[in-house]
């Protein structure tokens, strides 16, 4: 009995303790939820710090574990995220995951598009096409014999993420996510970006996928565009101007 009495009184002193320590979060203004799909050569974690940079500020964040192996396959996984929302969503998505939203965007659940170094192909269009209209400075793609196409781990830090600590790319190098041929060249069947407010971030430093290319495929979309100087991990280098974008996009959405 002592015993019980004393464990109820260490729980009850220790319980307003932790509530003091963990403050309530604000609940933003606009849309509340927030979708991620990453690019190919990434994973999901590599978005934890604009992750954390909104979560702080209210915002529920997902991220979607693209596998790259069909676009159909990307498509399907943010459709299964965003079907698991509870309420309006902005859909994010850098690189091929541009590819991504802009065709499970096309729901009245996703209010606004961001774009975040990322592709946006119309009808028809796939995303070697669009690369290969612009080409990027670096070429460092590397395809095995199964036909799996990989960033070339000696250039990963050079062409991808150069803004970034190497000690930091490394690790990113070795558990990157790579990309079939299958999705580089699948048609885009949707183009959400027509008819839903659109935000496109241009890393201006990006080796991979070419700036003038990101700023003519925005202008072509009506985004409203932010120009950051960084490579095309410029999530993860400038976070808090990436979630500054999101979170406008949010606070605008109707």
């Amino acid at each position: 009995m002592q015993f019980v009495s004393t464990l109820t009184i260490a729980l009850a002193i220790a319980g307003p303790a932790t509530a003091a320590a963990t403050p309530a979060l604000p609940v933003p203004a606009g849309v509340k939820n927030v979708v991620i799909v990453p690019d190919a050569f990434v994973d999901g974690s590599s978005w934890r710090l604009v992750h954390d940079i909104l979560w702080l500020k209210g915002y529920k964040v997902s991220i979607v574990q693209p596998s790259h192996t069909t676009l159909d396959d990307d498509v399907a996984a943010t459709r299964k995220v965003l079907f698991d929302q509870v309420g309006p969503v902005v859909l994010v998505g850098h690189g091929i995951g541009g590819s991504a939203i802009s065709i499970a965007g096309g729901g009245d659940k996703v209010k606004a598009l961001v774009y975040v170094a990322a592709l946006l192909p119309a009808v028809g269009e796939n995303a070697r096409q669009l690369n290969a209209s612009m080409p990027a400075a670096s070429n460092s793609l590397r395809t095995n014999w199964l036909g799996t196409s990989y960033f070339d781990p000696a250039r990963y830090h050079a062409d991808l993420a150069a803004d970034l600590p190497q000690n930091r790319t490394n690790i990113m190098a070795a558990s990157q996510v790579p990309i079939t041929q299958a999705t580089l060249n699948a048609a885009s069947w949707g183009a959400a970006w027509r008819d839903k407010p659109s935000y496109g971030v241009v890393a201006t430093e990006d080796r991979y996928l070419n700036p003038e290319l990101q700023r003519w495929m925005y202008k072509r979309a009506g985004a409203k565009v932010t120009e950051i100087k960084a490579s095309h991990a410029v999530y993860i280098s400038k976070p808090h101007e990436v979630a500054n974008v999101i979170e406008q996009a949010a606070l605008n959405a109707r």
